[in-house]
C-alpha cells in the first residue's frame, strides 16, 4: 500500500498536534471557520426554547454594585447551602454570589448563576452551573480564545476586551437572547464590566462547537466566545438564558 505525500504530511501534523503538550493529553484541532464575523452575526430568533425571548436587547450599561448595608459575611452566610461539596473554586463562587445578590434585581433569570474558571486548564470542567435553588452544581468543558492561548497549551494566558484580539475577556455577564447562526443555536452575551464591555459587538456568544468534548483533552480554541460542547449546547443555553449572570474569572 502506498501513501500520497499529502496524506503523509497531514498524518504527521495530526500526530503531532496529539502529541504537541505531552504524551496522553491529546489536543483538539481549531476550527478556523467557527464563528461568524463580529460585525454580523445571524439574528434570526426561531430556536427551540427561545420563546419568551425578546429578539433584540437593548445595549446594557456597566453596572457597578449599589451601596448596601449587607457586609460580604451577611450576604455569604444566605447562600451557605449553595456547593455543599466545595466543587467550585471558592472565592471566584464568593465573588459571583455576593454580585448577583446586591444587582439581583437586573437579572431576570435568577434560577441560574454560573461561573468560568479560566485559570484552569481546558482539560478541566471549568464551567460551573449552580443551582440557585437547590445549591447544586454542574460542571462541563468550555473553550478559550484563540488570542488568550497562544501556544494552545491549554491555559488562557491573556484577556482582552478589542475586536480583532480572538481573546476571551474576564468579568460580569447577562445573558441574552438567543438566535440561530452559523453554529446553529447560540446565546448572546451582554458585558457588565469594564473588562468585557465589547462583548456584543465583538459577538462573543455561547454556541455549541465540534473542537470542545466532553472529556479531558485540550479543547480546540475559539475566537473569544465560551464554546461548549454540540451535546451540552441546549441544555446550558436554555439553562441560562434570559437574563442570568455569568461570572468569567482567572
Amino acid at each position: 500500500m502506498s501513501f500520497s505525500p499529502t496524506k503523509v504530511l497531514f498524518a504527521t501534523a495530526m500526530m503531532l498536534a496529539l502529541s504537541a503538550c505531552g504524551p496522553g493529553i491529546p489536543v483538539l484541532p481549531d476550527d478556523p471557520n467557527n464563528e461568524p464575523a463580529a460585525s454580523a452575526p445571524s439574528d434570526t430568533n426561531n430556536a427551540e426554547g427561545s420563546t419568551d425571548i425578546p429578539s433584540t436587547t437593548p445595549e446594557v450599561p456597566v453596572v457597578s454594585p449599589p451601596a448596601t448595608a449587607d457586609t460580604r459575611e451577611e450576604i455569604l452566610k444566605m447562600y451557605d447551602y449553595v456547593d455543599p461539596t466545595h466543587i467550585v473554586p471558592t472565592q471566584k463562587l464568593e465573588d459571583a454570589i455576593v454580585y448577583f445578590h446586591k444587582n439581583k434585581s437586573s437579572f431576570k433569570n435568577q434560577s441560574v448563576i454560573s461561573v468560568i474558571d479560566f485559570s484552569q486548564k481546558s482539560t478541566q470542567k471549568r464551567w460551573y452551573f449552580i443551582n440557585m435553588s437547590t445549591g447544586s452544581v454542574w460542571n462541563i468543558h468550555v473553550a478559550h480564545g484563540k488570542g488568550s492561548d497562544s501556544n494552545h497549551d491549554g491555559f488562557a494566558e491573556k484577556f482582552s476586551n478589542v475586536s480583532g484580539s480572538n481573546a476571551s475577556s474576564l468579568g460580569f455577564y447577562k445573558t441574552a437572547e438567543t438566535y440561530q447562526g452559523s453554529n446553529g443555536y447560540s446565546l448572546r452575551l451582554d458585558g457588565l464590566s469594564t473588562t468585557n464591555s465589547n462583548a456584543r459587538p465583538r459577538a462573543i456568544v455561547v454556541h455549541g462547537a465540534s473542537y470542545v468534548q466532553d472529556s479531558a483533552v485540550i479543547q480546540g480554541r475559539s475566537w473569544g466566545c465560551p464554546a461548549v460542547s454540540t451535546t451540552n449546547r441546549d441544555k446550558v443555553i436554555n439553562m441560562i438564558k434570559g437574563g442570568s449572570l455569568i461570572y468569567a474569572a482567572n
